[in-house]
């Protein structure tokens, strides 16, 4: 989009009420919700180029690089596909040339106080059902200092919060450096002034970097909040996945980050319904569940990716009406925990960050929340002074539901 801008073009990112003449549709092709996604949106601007509100029409990103010729053939009202990584080629198409010297230079689509910054692409694990590889292709570390030029750019441009993400974010510097170098990237970043919260995405467990937790513990502009992906506990499913990990080395992982940062907040992810799940396995990841008490939790059925592994050579031997009845049974339980924990917040003081006015209440985040995925703190607006978006206050929360939390504004001699 910077790069657009520099060329001359007038860029915008509204999904909603989408109004320029050309569109660029970035697209997901991971799984099967995502795919449906970006093929609507395709679809409805195709509607826009029927109708003659849209000149130009191009695709690019993760389902273009994947289903190229497919889409080609299905869609022909797009005017041309680009793979994942073609930005030469988008740019070439609207005639601009690349400039390197402003590689860094970004355009936000979020608000202005907080960015993702993307520290690699791609991934070597090669989970059974995981088609990221396929569509990446191996991990790819960005250097170090073109990171921390970044930040520093966007700090200039106002942003304190930064939520650093990777497809695995822990093998960040394996092939660059040949050692993990996620600690050192963000030990660096933490003494960039202005940068007031660092979060982490999409870490992986198996040979988790332990020293990432010092970093944590150390610096109160890390927050303590961890996005780490286990996907199951039985020891049969997380062979059958390719996970290389145990059911024991897990429970090990999780007890070690809890004593090693008190008070982190750990979001994770897991898959019901996976080829060979048994009721016994699916009682343990219920109990492990149970044991571990996620602040965040998110959950998925498993179905077949293209390609991928588990596709190829396994059978999808799980009835949906089960993986339904299993994911539901599931959520319910991470509902009682969820709503447990936010209970236990109630009377305490939050630093919390202010994403937007809405209706009555500000809204914002505490540390332990990320943008768009995790509860929010709802503050009422009437009969205090205005907030700036984007700034810290201190929350006194009062009450809890099962996903947020409310509260008032306190000073600090209060």
């Amino acid at each position: 989009m910077r790069q657009l801008e520099l060329g001359g073009y007038r860029v915008t990112h509204d999904a909603e009420s989408p109004r320029g003449e050309i569109a660029i549709v970035n697209t997901c092709g991971f799984i099967g919700d995502a795919k449906e996604e970006s093929i609507n949106m395709i679809l409805q601007m195709c509607q826009r180029k029927t109708q003659g509100t849209l000149k130009h029409l191009y695709v690019m990103g993760c389902l273009s690089e994947r289903y190229l010729h497919e889409l080609i053939a299905e869609i022909p009202e797009v005017d041309r596909f680009f793979g994942k990584f073609d930005y030469n080629g988008i740019l070439g198409e609207l005639g601009v040339n690349y400039r390197n010297e402003s590689a860094n230079e970004r355009v936000l689509t979020t608000p202005a106080h907080y960015a993702y910054v993307k520290i690699s692409e791609g991934c070597d694990r090669r989970c059974a059902y995981c088609a990221i590889p396929i569509i990446t292709g191996h991990h790819v570390s960005r250097p170090m200092e073109d990171i921390l030029n970044e930040v520093s750019q966007l700090v200039a441009q106002g942003v304190n919060e930064f939520q650093v993400i990777a497809q695995e974010l822990t093998y960040y510097g394996m092939d660059l450096y040949q050692e993990r170098k996620i600690a050192e990237l963000i030990e660096r970043m933490v003494a960039i002034p202005g940068v007031e919260w660092i979060r982490l995405h999409y870490a992986y467990p198996t040979d988790f970097p332990i020293d990432l937790l010092r970093v944590m513990r150390e610096n109160p502009n890390v927050c303590n909040y961890l996005d780490i992906a286990l996907q199951h506990i039985s020891d049969s499913q997380l062979s059958l996945m390719h996970r290389h990990i145990t059911s024991q080395q897990t429970y090990q992982l999780i007890e070690t980050l809890r004593r090693e940062v008190p008070g982190i907040h750990l979001r994770t992810t897991f898959m019901v319904g996976f080829p060979g799940e048994t009721e016994e396995d699916f009682a343990k990841l219920l109990d492990f569940v149970a044991w571990a008490r996620f602040e965040r939790m998110g959950a998925f059925a498993y179905s077949h990716e293209d390609g991928t592994y588990s596709a190829m050579h396994y059978a999808d031997d799980v009835p949906e009406d089960v993986k339904q009845a299993r994911l539901d049974k599931l959520m319910r339980l991470q509902q009682r925990i969820s709503g447990e924990i936010q209970e236990e917040k109630v009377g305490r003081v939050l630093r919390v960050i202010i994403d937007r006015l809405e209706g009555d209440y500000y809204i914002g985040r505490s540390e332990f929340d990320s943008p768009e995925v995790d509860p929010e703190v709802l503050i009422p607006c009437n009969g205090i002074k205005p907030v700036e978006i984007g700034s810290f206050v201190w929350v006194q929360i009062e009450r809890a539901d099962e996903f947020d939390l409310y509260g008032h504004i306190i000073t600090p001699n209060e």
